[in-house]
């Protein structure tokens, strides 16, 4: 058996401790992440990524001081499992915008309850569609890099063992909270407005010619809109989605201040 120098015991301490403050933020943020944070990822999987993603932003960031004590241990634990859980809600929540979006697209064209329950979650087939084909464009558009610089960016907005305050912790939720309903409302707006347009003219119709079953004539005729719309219309909605997901990782805070 090989004995270590009593003078390596130290380094190789604060070592260990760098690396396990630094898996406690990634590995929450980690478990929330768009794609990498799905559940249909095996438990393993994700703490490979884990391990991955910790290695490579560890060497990027200071070490924090080495300061024994149980309640100085479970300070840090607890202030970077919060930081981590915050940083990746605010990202889930772009997909959860994705899947407003294709909820309210379905509503407004009559495809609500075609392939339901193919998600993980109850969504419509058109967001079951565009999350997967978000969550497709961000990987192929380097969202395991981006993730890397936003996670070493996190440390200069949230010093680590530095607990955000309650109020700007809860106003800057709020406000990521709107954006995302406000991101999902404009992704959604050209189903909306064709499902307008189809209601009035259908209406007018059926004053016109109260004898015609004007339902049965214009059933066919919006879900053919609305396929055509997600069919012609996907290429923009996942490229603004895109933009504001990456925009997001680049500025967390703005508009906050």
């Amino acid at each position: 058996m090989i004995a270590l120098p009593p003078e390596l015991l130290p380094q190789l301490s604060e070592g260990l401790w760098h690396l396990f403050v630094v898996f406690l933020r990634v590995s929450a943020m980690v478990s929330l992440l768009p794609a990498f944070g799905e559940r249909s990822i095996p438990t393993r999987v994700k703490l490979g990524i884990d391990a991955a993603f910790t290695l490579i932003v560890a060497p990027a960031v200071s070490p924090p001081p080495l300061e024994p004590g149980l309640f100085t241990v479970t300070r840090m634990v607890l202030t970077e499992i919060l930081i981590g859980v915050t940083l990746g809600l605010a990202l889930r929540l772009f997909v959860l915008a994705l899947q407003t979006a294709g909820s309210i697209a379905a509503q407004a064209t009559s495809l609500s309850q075609i392939l339901g329950g193919a998600a993980a979650d109850p969504v419509p087939a058109m967001g079951y569609l565009l999350t997967l084909a978000g969550l497709t464009l961000a990987v192929l558009l380097g969202l395991h890099i981006r993730v890397a610089q936003f996670l070493i960016h996190s440390y200069t907005l949230f010093p680590m063992g530095t607990a955000p305050l309650a109020a700007d912790l809860s106003q800057w939720g709020v406000q990521r909270i709107a954006r995302s309903f406000g991101l999902a409302f404009a992704l959604a707006m050209p189903f909306v407005i064709a499902s307008l347009i189809y209601n009035l003219a259908l209406g007018v119709i059926n004053r016109a010619m109260p004898q015609l079953m004007v339902a049965f004539v214009g059933a066919p005729a919006i879900t053919f809109a609305g396929l055509f719309l997600l069919f012609a219309g996907t290429p923009l909605i996942l490229s603004v989605w895109s933009d504001a997901l990456f925009a997001f990782m680049l500025n967390p805070l703005e508009g906050t201040r």
